[in-house]
């Protein structure tokens, strides 16, 4: 199997991507957490390899999905200013342009920003509106932005993001997602107020079938009516819902490396994502965090055709299909579309 951690080959770097499930929160570089905790007084280990130890999963790490998650208790100290917000979204656009990601959906936890300091939640939004608008156009990415709650944090908490969400559609928000332990929370305390997100004129999309079951999966597709599914890699585990997720077209956001190190799935070989796609499920692939998992795009590109053997044609499809899946107007989607099929015919 190849190495997770090792920089992804010159021909996956270069092939045109398209992120759906990135979590900005996922994406804080090294040196950016350590000049942060210098500058606001934040007691963390001084080397970056001590600090990876708590921000970064390592080799040595049992992969379950509450180490994983206990990765985000540590990034949460280092949203200390708007400055800082500033700098973590446009570096996270920056590094997914130098990935050559030409779309990226970036997701945030408005709540997760705003609390070490009490920013009020409206200023957080607006801050990583406009950096990501900003770092967008210095990078020449599309990037659209996916407000995040949590199914362990309360309702009156989603409520909030939802409703400042509905306001800032003019400001880059196309979605809203339901994110966090799957395993101990669940979702239909949200239906209600995802609905209203839906006529409201936002899309959504579902943390499902990652730590739950398939259970999850078809509830996402069949009471929230869910426009993609984040992860769902047990949706194989019952027959009724694959076909449901099969006849819908319900796209997939997958995070193969991700899976692995949360223990969705027991080894990176045996990743569903090739199963998913013989059952003709619309599987996409994306990154999740990339800085928990210090991957890139491209070596999830590389994951999929090496460890999983899903030829490169079948990569460039599914490549497509993210653009296709993506949370974009019809002209614009078109517009995409056609310019990575014309960059994918080169490669």
């Amino acid at each position: 199997m190849s190495n997770l951690f090792a920089p992804a080959p010159n021909e996956f770097r270069v092939l045109p991507k398209v992120d759906l499930h990135r979590h900005l929160e996922g994406s804080l570089r090294l040196q950016t957490m350590l000049e942060v905790a210098r500058k606001h007084g934040i007691t963390i280990p001084a080397t970056v390899v001590r600090l990876s130890r708590l921000v970064q999963v390592q080799d040595e790490d049992n992969f379950t999905f509450e180490n994983f998650l206990a990765k985000f208790n540590t990034l949460r100290m280092f949203y200390r200013s708007p400055d800082v917000i500033d700098r973590i979204t446009r570096e996270a656009i920056e590094d997914a342009a130098k990935d050559n990601v030409r779309y990226l959906e970036l997701r945030f936890t408005p709540v997760a920003l705003s609390r070490a300091e009490r920013f009020p939640m409206h200023d957080v939004m607006d801050w990583v509106c406009e950096s990501a608008k900003n770092g967008a156009k210095k990078h020449g990415i599309t990037v659209r932005l996916i407000a995040s709650v949590n199914r362990h944090e309360s309702i009156e908490l989603a409520e909030q993001v939802v409703w400042l969400s509905i306001d800032r559609r003019d400001k880059g928000i196309v979605a809203v997602d339901l994110a966090g332990n799957e395993a101990e929370f669940p979702a239909r305390p949200f239906l209600a107020l995802f609905n209203e997100a839906r006529q409201s004129g936002l899309k959504i999309t579902l943390h499902a079938g990652e730590w739950g079951g398939a259970e999850n999966v078809r509830e996402a597709i069949d009471k929230f009516s869910a426009d993609r599914i984040g992860h769902g890699v047990h949706v194989l585990d019952d027959q009724y819902t694959t076909a449901l997720a099969r006849e819908h077209g319900t796209p997939f956001e997958v995070c193969l490396t991700s899976n692995y190190q949360t223990g969705a799935v027991t080894a990176l070989p045996n990743h569903p994502a090739p199963k998913m796609l013989e059952a003709q499920l619309n599987v996409t692939f994306n990154t999740d965090d990339p800085s928990i998992s210090q991957i890139t795009l491209g070596n999830e590109y590389r994951v999929a055709v090496e460890d999983l053997k899903i030829p490169r044609e079948v990569l460039k499809e599914r490549i497509l299909a993210g653009a296709q899946a993506a949370f974009l107007p019809d002209g614009e989607k078109k517009k995409l579309v056609d310019s990575l099929k014309k960059d994918l015919s080169k490669t």
